[in-house]
């Protein structure tokens, strides 16, 4: 079997969204997995519902009952947490290749074509270029600025991608991490010689409103900050 071929019956492809109280944004990502440009019977979407009180189940099996072909599996998980969300997702799923997306993100249409393209060059992980939804200015300098940086200091964070098997093998996410779980994943993959690719030809597009939260544009420099902290391996287990 080729490297970027799945098993038969099997997607090639799993995109895994944890969702918490997010009834009113799970069908922006969920559609987003529905207009790939892989066929669909090579994708499926794994939501994980944990601990919403909103109706996020229902909203996921409500766009599953309307968009038959895609295949779509929900998990309802009491506990909170994201990295806890992110691994059940991916013990979940049957595809060779997985898609971490945001419950208010987008991907591009041509995302998982060209992840599976990047795998098949020898990057069995990845992070994935990051743009700001909407047509706010501030917003999308601020996700150019996050980009820049990435490129410039060579860091792998964010939303991205992996082998199944491999982000298995090497126990997925610290479930104990409130922020900065990918980074801490993706790092320990380079440090074990596994290479790390940043996929800059394709993107996803994530709601820019933990920016939005504060007035001024000031919500912009709390998150920066708090990430910058992170990234320092400062306040990763902090309530985020």
């Amino acid at each position: 079997m080729e490297s970027g071929d799945a098993e038969p019956d099997l997607p090639l492809v799993s995109v895994v969204i944890p969702a918490r109280n997010e009834a009113g944004w799970v069908a922006i990502p969920l559609t987003s997995v529905a207009a790939q440009t892989l066929p669909l019977d090579a994708l499926e979407a794994v939501l994980v519902d944990n601990g919403s009180s909103d109706g996020t189940a229902e909203a996921a099996r409500a766009f599953a009952a309307t968009h038959p072909a895609l295949a779509v599996t929900v998990i309802t998980d009491a506990a909170p947490g994201v990295a806890r969300a992110r691994n059940l997702g991916a013990r979940a799923a049957r595809g060779r290749l997985l898609v971490f997306l945001d419950a208010d993100s987008r991907m591009a249409p041509d995302l998982a074509e060209r992840v599976a393209c990047r795998a098949g060059t020898g990057y069995p992980a990845g992070s994935i270029r990051l743009i700001a939804d909407g047509g706010d200015r501030v917003d999308a300098g601020f996700f150019r600025l996050l980009e820049f940086g990435k490129r410039l200091f060579g860091i792998r964070a964010q939303m991205f991608y992996c082998e199944r098997a491999l982000f298995l093998r090497q126990g997925g996410f610290d479930e104990g991490l409130q922020v900065a779980e990918d980074r801490e994943f993706l790092v320990q993959l380079m440090r074990s010689g596994i290479p790390v690719c940043h996929l800059t030809e394709s993107w996803i597009a994530t709601s820019p409103r933990r920016l939005h939260a504060l007035p001024l544009h000031l919500g912009a420099v709390a998150t920066l900050g708090r990430w910058a902290l992170a990234h320092a391996g400062i306040g990763r287990r902090w309530r985020y």
